[in-house]
């Protein structure tokens, strides 16, 4: 191999290293994003199940008209 293919190797392997590099910490932040996401799902189900417990009524019924 002669040196100018080396140092193109050398270049493109940088290069996939720091596109791996970017897709890791992209997909790191979405799952923090989705883990909070569920914890906040998580505290309304569990406010939605205390408010049942409270008051059964609440939510039983449905009024709608056309």
């Amino acid at each position: 191999m002669n040196i100018g293919g080396i140092s193109t190797a050398s270049m493109a392997l940088s290069q996939i290293n720091t596109q791996s590099d970017i897709g890791t910490k992209l997909l790191s932040k979405a799952m923090d994003t989705n883990e909070a996401m569920g914890e906040g799902l998580v505290k309304m189900i569990d406010k939605a199940a205390m408010e049942r417990s409270v008051n059964p009524a609440v939510g039983g019924n449905v009024d709608y008209s056309v």
